[in-house]
């Protein structure tokens, strides 16, 4: 297939802009666009199509949440944004308009058929939306179904910047009495920023906040400490099921809503997880939830006791009004640490919807041995009490194509819990080329989840068919645009690139572990195989973050602080004894992380203490099992050092930390220092240095 006559365009705009600048990248990305924006629009190819406007407005404001005044971001003034609603085969124009004086913006339509220019991700696919700017999208509704929309720039999205769009058949398929979006959410008065700066610096107040941190105490408490000390050998981190602590769960905005119908009458609710970190399970009191419809997408009616959605998934249930009582429909955060509900009917008689159990929080074989239990399941196998996503129960009202032949890659969901870093297969974002995949072509791809936790997993401008070796019946496997990928487990989906040519981003919909990494270019070429002009770009977000702690005792001041980005950190760290012979170690250095196991580092030390002096030095910190910290380094003038250091959680709120320093000239030294946490920001920590004594005092972490 020959290039398109846009593609034509910009080739030959990108060689005269080459000539003309050395900034031929952006502006041969520039010259795409231009060229994109000037090509016919939805409302021009398709003039007999109903065309419906929406005008949304971007901005800030004051409100409460939670109870205590805060800034949120707003669309038209609410949050979660107005329902936008069509009816398939109009075309949607809307125009966004960004209200903010300071920052850019973005919408993404989520799970919506657009052309790629129209999908929203800026820079990648879309130009940015800047203060005081507006840019209106354009495209033909091409299905119907529950999605939503949602910023793609920043933390802006877990700050407010969402809301549902609801799709009507051209025929309806089902007729209900009712029709009610649910919008859940997680909400923290702590910026996003301050979020993610207390997850990059390995913190273990969220934990401690919600009750799921564990300790040797702990474990020892519930007949778990052999296989606590299991998993430290084996360098597995903790499970938690999420990582933060909210202030509370939301549904449409609210604490609690009543849902419309009068006894006997049916409600279709359309679940939308708009969380920034949270899964839900639903249960409603009345018993097993009806799902008629799961991404958008049809499928046999089938029951659930209990259902377990992902963030970024959407859900429709058919509910009966009840007569005589007023019924919950409970949606519980997935790690227990706080509920939404929704009422349905009137009456003195209240039912309440019963709970899942508490996760265990030191059952970590258990809980995958449960995971790979539902994975797998046997044959006619009792519903779990916490059941994974309904996966195996999902059919397609309608058969689809199957591709008679496809192409298979397998990738690999990566991360480091204490740096709090992820990614696909270890690689940045800037390391990872685009996987690039031919118009018309079929990939196959295998997730495969080497971390403890749970990873939706979304994919931009597509449906994929979700993959089972088993099924006898690939035609009705269901459609959908996001996977639950669960702990120590794999998922494969498949589809077809046939959504037009462009990049289009895969990526955890964790908003905490999109920005730091887990996130990926997928680029549909030329059935030739021909590209777009310009590089694929990556999605650029937030990543350079200052964080660090410092502790003042009776005996010394010691601390460190450090910048950043990415694999890479600039450290200053320092310890000076407070009697006036004691003497100092101070250094300034670079520092790379390599792997989960791997950092390397070089730098300027200045050390007047016995033994000591100042040089450069460089070497390398490696993870040793059980979570101790080997380091090596040589520094100018013959100074080779060892290091060991170990912190062991005691309790919930008391840790020891453990050190061993032995120099070629600087000899042994050791260190042992009791931490108990106070606040966030503050422990009280006593201990003894063989450098400079017994001391207590106060911690701060900045």
């Amino acid at each position: 297939m020959s290039a398109s006559w846009p593609q034509r365009f910009v080739l030959t705009v990108t060689a005269l802009a080459f000539a003309a600048s050395g900034h031929a990248c952006e502006l041969c990305r520039k010259a795409y666009y231009d060229a994109m924006e000037a090509a016919p629009k939805a409302s021009a190819l398709h003039p007999d199509a109903r065309v419906v406007e929406y005008k949304l407005t971007i901005a800030e404001r004051t409100l409460s949440p939670a109870g205590k005044p805060t800034q949120v971001l707003t669309i038209n003034g609410t949050s979660p944004g107005p329902v936008l609603r069509f009816r398939e085969g109009d075309v949607a124009r809307i125009k966004v308009t960004n209200g903010l004086t300071d920052d850019t913006t973005s919408l993404h339509w989520h799970g919506v058929l657009v052309p790629n220019l129209e999908d929203g991700v800026p820079v990648v696919t879309t130009p940015i939306i800047g203060p005081g700017q507006s840019r209106t999208f354009e495209f033909l509704v091409r299905q119907h179904g529950t999605y939503w929309y949602h910023s793609h720039t920043g933390h802006q999205e877990q700050r407010g910047i969402h809301g549902a769009i609801v799709i009507e058949p051209k025929t309806p398929t089902v007729r209900t009495d009712h029709d009610q979006v649910i919008v859940l959410g997680d909400w923290t008065d702590e910026p996003p920023s301050e979020v993610q700066r207390t997850l990059l610096r390995g913190s273990d107040w969220y934990s401690f906040r919600k009750g799921t941190s564990q300790s040797l105490f702990g474990a020892y408490q519930v007949g778990k400490l052999g296989e606590f000390f299991d998993r430290e050998k084996a360098l597995v981190p903790p499970m938690d099921l999420s990582d933060v602590a909210y202030d509370l769960f939301l549904m449409n905005g609210k604490r609690s809503q009543t849902l419309p119908g009068k006894p006997g009458e049916t409600v279709r609710v359309r679940l939308i997880n708009a969380g920034a970190a949270s899964y839900f399970y639903l249960d409603a009191a009345d018993g097993p939830l009806k799902v008629i419809a799961a991404d958008g997408q049809d499928v046999v009616p089938f029951e659930q006791k209990r259902l377990l959605i992902g963030p970024a998934e959407t859900y429709d249930l058919l509910l009966k009004v009840p007569a005589g009582t007023s019924s919950e429909l409970r949606a519980t955060a997935q790690d227990g640490s706080g509920s939404a509900s929704a009422w349905l009917g009137e009456g003195s008689d209240i039912k309440h919807a019963a709970p899942p159990p508490s996760p265990e929080r030191y059952g970590m074989n258990a809980y995958l041995t449960s995971i790979l239990d539902q994975v797998d399941p046997e044959p006619g196998a009792k519903e779990s009490e916490r059941p994974l996503s309904p996966y195996a129960k999902l059919r397609a009202a309608t058969p689809h194509a199957v591709a008679s032949s496809h192409r298979e890659l397998t990738l690999k969901l990566t991360g480091d819990m204490i740096r709090y870093e992820w990614s696909f297969d270890g690689l940045d974002p800037h390391e990872a080329e685009a996987i690039k995949v031919k118009e018309g072509e079929t990939l196959r791809l295998r997730l495969v989840n080497n971390t403890m936790m749970h990873h939706p997993i979304h994919f931009h401008g597509h449906f994929f068919r979700l993959v089972d070796a088993a099924d006898k019946d690939p035609a009705t496997s269901p459609l959908k645009h996001t996977v639950d990928v669960p702990p120590m487990s794999v998922r494969t989906i498949e589809f077809t690139a046939n959504e037009g040519q462009g990049d289009w981003l895969l990526h955890c919909h964790l908003l905490y572990h999109h920005i730091t990494g887990m996130v990926r270019t997928i680029r549909v070429t030329a059935a030739d195989g021909a590209e777009p002009p310009h590089g694929a770009a990556t999605h650029s977000m937030p990543a350079t973050y200052f964080w660090g702690e410092a502790s003042l005792t009776t005996a010394a001041v010691k601390g460190f602080a450090t910048v950043q980005s990415g694999r890479d950190n600039f450290n200053v760290c320092w310890e000076e004894g407070l009697r006036h012979d004691d003497g100092h170690e101070r250094e300034l250095s670079y520092s790379r992380y390599v792997s989960t196991r791997l950092s390397l580092v070089a730098g300027y030390r200045f050390d007047d203490m016995d033994g000591g002096r100042d040089g450069p030095f460089a070497g390398a910190t490696f993870r040793l099992p059980y979570f101790v910290d080997f380091g090596l380094t040589h520094q100018a003038g013959g100074e080779t050092r060892v290091t060991l250091m170990k912190s062991l959680p005691l309790t919930d709120r008391l840790s020891l930390d453990l050190g061993y320093r032995y120099g070629r000239l600087t000899h042994a030294a050791s260190s042992a220092d009791l931490r108990y946490l106070l606040t966030k920001q503050f422990s009280l920590t006593a201990g003894y240095s063989s450098d400079f004594g017994a001391g207590v005092g106060l911690l701060t972490r900045f």
